[in-house]
């Protein structure tokens, strides 16, 4: 059932088994497993079915930290979330992204990625990506073994799902003709009222923009809203618990990690095309494209008390050159659009052409302007970032429309961050070296004092971060150092559960929408058993 707050507030007025608020990822990846069980359930979404302004500008707040994009251009509030602008990139945690790491402070997940292994099977399934292969990526991309020492360079891998918009409403009609699923639009929730001990929740206060109240009730809430606006809910929601609900240990919002973009190194080689050649993008001849990425294997991390970071490679023209026009041009135009229905048409039309120019054109012009010394090797780190409990999201003096105080970001970085891209760079000048393929030098800043991160247009794309927003409601065994347990339960209530990339004790290397499905997958099954057995 499709309802819309606006028009029908009695839809909310009703019991559910599980109330979810929020219909991105994890939201609707949880919904649909709850419906396939039988569950009565509400899936309450902010937005409506597309892009509104209106909505969009609850997400407005201020970066009072490092520099990062605005806030209310990190994410999208429709159905279907910011999954639908995503790059489809898929990978999975390494097994060390799950450990506690003596170099590493507050590293460590109260589950091992053994415990996720079953979800990441059927996430892929949900993605599309391919059989369930993630070793040994060189064959798999179907490339020579490029001769790294595997005990110093590790090879990973991205998968690539390349469906327009998963999560979106068009896919989604299993859910909207569900009798046991109320799907309701333009709900924003505005507070989470816990019991008079606080041990429980007892409902959802939900609003729209032109002041249309409700109240959602259920036996079991999940909230899934993104790593900033869930902390945002559960700061506000302060009536109860001092500081708000799950902060009784001052942790929520602590830990907001991303994944830190930078240039750190000129690879100096007389053959640049060649390693660039062999860790780009591969349309293979069935299945998804793949990618090979380079990572500082597990042993060279504890040596030298680095973190877990891949590196990628661009040809790019001499940095004091600055952009190309194209580039500039395309960037210019993309951030100009609006992220609606047409707007975002319009950019799978481009990833499309520039899919096919990868698979058909590409090379060869990389080839030829490499060869004419008109561009660089460079190499891109996609850091992780190390758990930082003074890099958070706090509440704001300031209200947005519904008279919620909006949420300000204090990203910070920590020195760890760039001594590993200095580690990076050093190790793969040595392996350069050993196999007389040339040498690195390595880029200006990652020496220079402070832990700030330049913003680096030139890198493309994500000259800062991914939007990759992790970490706020961090998953512990114990409650003094995070907001939920093992199964994404908040500390100390019974029936409050946290879905999304906010509940990442460490941020990995990986994209990650991948294991945010997946975890939510496995919260879905915890909460069926729970409701089951009840």
């Amino acid at each position: 059932m499709l309802a819309d707050l606006a028009q029908d507030p009695q839809a909310a007025d009703k019991p559910f088994d599980v109330a979810i608020i929020g219909a991105g990822a994890a939201g609707v990846s949880i919904a649909r497993e709850l419906m396939r069980g039988g569950h009565k359930v509400c899936l309450a979404e902010s937005g409506g079915l597309d892009f509104e302004e209106r909505t969009q500008a609850l997400y407005k707040g201020q970066n009072i930290g490092h520099e990062y994009y605005d806030l209310d251009e990190a994410r999208l509030r429709f159905f279907g979330g910011t999954v639908s602008i995503w790059g489809g990139r898929c990978a999975l945690l390494d097994e060390i992204d799950f450990r506690k790491r003596d170099w590493v402070p507050h590293s460590g997940w109260p589950i091992t990625r053994d415990d996720v292994m079953p979800w990441y099977r059927k996430a892929q399934e949900i993605f599309e990506i391919g059989e369930f292969a993630w070793d040994d990526a060189y064959r798999l991309c179907g490339i020579p073994d490029q001769g790294f020492d595997p005990e110093r360079l590790a090879t990973d891998l991205w998968r690539f799902d390349e469906a327009t918009e998963r999560f979106a409403a068009s896919r989604a009609k299993d859910l909207i003709d569900a009798p046991n699923l109320t799907i309701l639009l333009h709900a924003n929730a505005t507070r989470i009222q816990a019991s008079e001990n606080g041990a429980r929740v007892e409902h959802v206060d939900v609003s729209t923009l032109d002041g249309r109240k409700a109240t959602i009730k259920a036996k079991h809430f999940v909230i899934a809203c993104g790593a900033i606006e869930n902390v945002r809910l559960m700061l506000a929601s302060d009536d109860v618990i001092t500081g708000g609900i799950g902060n009784a240990n001052d942790q929520l919002g602590r830990f907001f990690m991303e994944h830190p973009t930078g240039r750190i190194g000129k690879v100096e080689t007389d053959k640049p095309f060649d390693l660039w050649a062999a860790y780009q993008k591969r349309f293979m001849p069935s299945g998804p494209p793949l990618a090979p990425v380079l990572r500082m294997a597990d042993a060279v991390q504890e040596a030298e008390g680095a973190l877990n970071s891949i590196v990628t490679f661009k040809l790019q023209r001499p940095p004091e050159k600055g952009v190309a026009l194209g580039n500039k041009l395309y960037h210019d135009i993309k951030h100009s659009l609006n992220p609606d229905r047409k707007g975002r048409a319009l950019d799978h039309i481009y990833r499309g052409l520039r899919a096919w120019f990868h698979k058909n054109v590409r090379e060869r012009v990389e080839k030829t302007m490499a060869n004419r010394g008109m561009t660089g090797l460079y190499m891109i780190i996609r850091g992780e970032q190390a758990p930082n409990p003074d890099s958070r999201i706090v509440l704001s003096g300031e209200r947005d429309e519904l008279g919620m105080r909006k949420a300000n970001l204090n990203w910070q970085l920590d020195p760890l961050d760039k001594h590993t891209a200095r580690i990076f760079t050093r190790i793969f000048d040595e392996e350069l070296s050993r196999l007389g393929r040339g040498s690195v030098t390595p880029t200006e800043w990652i020496n220079e004092a402070g832990n700030d991160w330049p913003v680096d247009p030139t890198v493309g794309n994500h000259p800062i971060a991914g939007y990759h927003h992790m970490g706020g409601t961090r998953m512990s065994d114990d409650p003094k150092s995070g907001v939920v347990d093992a199964d994404c339960r908040v500390h100390g209530i019974a029936n409050l559960h946290i879905a999304g990339s906010s509940t990442f004790s460490t941020a990995g290397w990986a994209n990650p929408t991948f294991t945010l499905v997946a975890l939510a997958l496995r919260l879905a099954d915890k909460l069926d058993r729970d409701l089951k057995e009840a």
